[in-house]
């Protein structure tokens, strides 16, 4: 079964991209309030999207 095929690696990566993506506008200066607020469900997809990944095949996770 190829990497790309499992279902749990492609919503792994979805959720790690997403979650990329809200944490970039904190590095900007002078943020408004609601991009602060993106900041904890940032944090919880780019977690979650890289259990996915690790915990995808058996075996010990990486």
């Amino acid at each position: 079964m190829g990497f790309l095929s499992n279902r749990r690696v492609l919503i792994g990566a979805v959720f790690m991209i997403v979650g990329t993506v809200l944490l970039l506008p904190a590095v900007l200066p002078n943020i408004g309030e609601l991009f602060t607020y993106a900041l904890l469900p940032g944090a919880a997809l780019l977690i979650y999207g890289t259990w996915l990944v690790g915990t995808s095949e058996s075996g010990p996770a990486v």
